[in-house]
């Protein structure tokens, strides 16, 4: 199944092509081929790598690892200029708007590319039956589609021995001219519910996205079944036993597609007038066409329980030095007020990460677009603080930090005013007394990250105190910005308690439940008594770690009861406490 190039002696480029197209899985190049733009920006979207580069007419070409060494010949000019493309490209079967071009040459070479108008947010044009098998269908964004076919040509999932051919996704590139939406065909209510699916990718209505691969020889089912002269009978029984295993493989491979077509199907004829089969006798194919191309069922919840156990298992160690990797170049290994980050950028917002330890592939678990706009639940009537489970199952506690603002209780008047004197701490000093009171063998929830939003703080909210600005204005971040900006807001993001990660590592189903103290005595799970000692436990550990809370509340620890409804109790016997709140915690001098 090689690509289709020209009649030129081979580049090192046209060898990865060709190679990528032949096996289901190929390696990312180490290293960017010569020349290539140094004002690249690395993005992650949807699990696929990009370097996202502006193009000369202002707009926007995404190109993935295969497509970086070709990005000479991805140039719009090269392929999509008007004089180009309306003179060379060659319509292809099907209902959607798809083309063969040839590029420009260059340096004396030329490729062969496939060229699609993605139909997102567009409605499906198809027969009773399948509309009545995939009610819920939609078209993949260019970032779906792209998604779904790298996770295919992995080939994770299912037997080893099926492997999946494929086109080689190379670039989507959006043109940087605006249409008018009736212009589009594309509905505002699906596209609405494309963003909100996958909020960390954008995807502007008014803008044409165009998804670009490289080219497979061949001809489809139906252009195969004309050459080998079928007919009648012959004809559709050909190509329904084609169409039925592609489909049984890609089930096997836990995929399907919805509209699953004989042109979707390329197959090689060869000279005597057989076809190209393996060496098992079954015809080698390559699947075309991943507009609708979705995970089963099946393999959508394989895939959110296996995240969900990468995610717990290196959690666990996050720390451990043995288990650190190679930092990639787009992140930053940091140590701020002792405590290890992995820094990063949020590129779909523009903000900034901070992931707690010394894992990098913990960082995509916490881009904001993960957990943002998920469905939430507050946790507090006076503060911003929110439960929610993430796109990739994982429970999370989000909190707006508070810094900066004017700090105040309902107390006496010698610890309000300890209160003012001292201020709202700042996530990274709330982060510091966490993890040194856990290192002291003092419980409290799990800090995860840290995110400074991409957008500009409302001007109408202005920090009324200063102070934290101030005594931590020589912290900067790795590219030597103010580590604290008085225009971001900053979002804190802990562990949702139900066990210790070690234990839920090992099994996740022995969740633990958590009720804030308060809650517990206002369930009567524990009564008044127990939640004073409780309390006063708390504070005793506090001050033998150093560390006093200017605002001691009932909902600001919590309490464990197992799957059986007891309550947890440490190795002492005493209720296994943790502090979730530190926002006013302060050293004893």
């Amino acid at each position: 199944m090689d690509e289709t190039l020209s009649a030129n002696p081979r580049s090192a480029a046209h060898e990865v092509l060709e190679a990528a197209s032949a096996r289901p899985t190929v390696a990312a190049p180490r290293k960017l081929p010569p020349g290539f733009p140094p004002e690249a920006v690395a993005l992650h979207m949807l699990g696929v790598d990009y370097s996202h580069l502006k193009t000369p007419d202002g707009g926007d070409l995404y190109l993935t690892q295969f497509g970086r060494v070709f990005w000479r010949y991805l140039q719009p000019e090269n392929w999509y200029a008007r004089d180009w493309f309306t003179a060379h490209r060659q319509r292809l079967h099907g209902t959607s708007t798809v083309y063969r071009v040839p590029t420009r040459p260059v340096a004396g070479r030329s490729i062969n590319l496939v060229v699609k108008f993605s139909r997102v947010g567009e409605e499906i044009p198809m027969d009773t039956f399948t509309i009545n098998k995939f009610v819920n269908a939609e078209f993949n964004s260019p970032f779906e589609e792209f998604s779904f076919l790298m996770e295919l040509r992995e080939g994770r999932m299912g037997p080893q021995s099926i492997q999946i051919k494929t086109q080689h996704p190379l670039a989507i590139y959006v043109p940087s001219r605006r249409l008018q939406l009736w212009q589009t065909g594309r509905s505002e209510a699906k596209i609405k519910a494309k963003i909100t699916k996958h909020s960390g990718v954008e995807i502007d209505i008014l803008r044409q996205y165009v998804v670009v691969f490289g080219w497979i020889k061949g001809l489809d089912a139906a252009q195969t079944a004309d050459h080998l002269g079928l007919k009648g009978e012959a004809r559709s029984r050909f190509l329904a036993q084609t169409n039925s295993l592609v489909v049984h493989e890609l089930a096997q491979k836990g995929y399907q597609v919805a509209d699953m077509k004989p042109e979707h199907v390329i197959l090689r004829p060869q000279p005597d007038g057989s076809l190209l089969r393996d060496r098992n006798g079954q015809f080698v194919y390559g699947l075309v066409d991943y507009e609708l191309l979705h995970r089963t069922p099946e393999h959508e919840q394989a895939v959110r329980t296996a995240t969900r156990q990468f995610y717990l298992k290196h959690m666990a160690r996050r720390f451990e030095a043995g288990a650190r990797k190679p930092v990639p170049s787009h992140l930053k290994a940091v140590k701020i007020l002792g405590v290890d980050y992995i820094f990063g950028h949020a590129e779909s917002t523009g903000g900034l990460l901070w992931v707690v330890g010394r894992d990098p592939d913990l960082v995509n678990f916490f881009l904001p677009e993960r957990w943002r706009r998920t469905k939430k639940t507050a946790l507090s009537d006076n503060g911003q603080v929110y439960y929610t489970r993430t796109k990739d199952d994982i429970n999370l506690v989000w909190r707006v930090s508070r810094m900066g603002d004017t700090a105040s209780a309902h107390t006496g008047k010698s610890r309000r005013e300890a209160i003012r004197e001292h201020g709202y701490n700042s996530p990274f000093e709330e982060f510091a007394l966490a993890m040194e009171l856990s290192r002291a063998g003092a419980r409290v929830v799990y800090p995860r990250a840290i995110y400074m939003t991409g957008s500009l703080r409302d001007a109408g909210r202005a920090f009324k105190d200063d102070r934290r600005f101030n005594t931590l204005n020589q912290m900067l971040t790795p590219e030597g910005e103010p580590l604290l900006r008085r225009d971001r807001d900053y979002i804190t993001v802990w562990g949702f308690w139900n066990g210790p990660d070690e234990m839920l590592a090992a099994d996740d189903t022995r969740r633990y439940r958590a009720l804030n103290a308060g809650e517990a005595r206002e369930q009567g799970l524990i009564d008044n008594p127990t939640l004073q000692s409780l309390l006063q436990l708390k504070l005793e550990r506090l001050r033998q770690c150093g560390i006093e809370d200017l605002n001691p509340k009932p909902d600001h620890l919590l309490v464990s009861f197992d799957h059986a409804g007891t309550l947890v109790r440490d190795a002492e016997g005493k209720p296994d406490i943790r502090l979730c709140n530190f926002e006013l915690l302060r050293k004893l001098a």
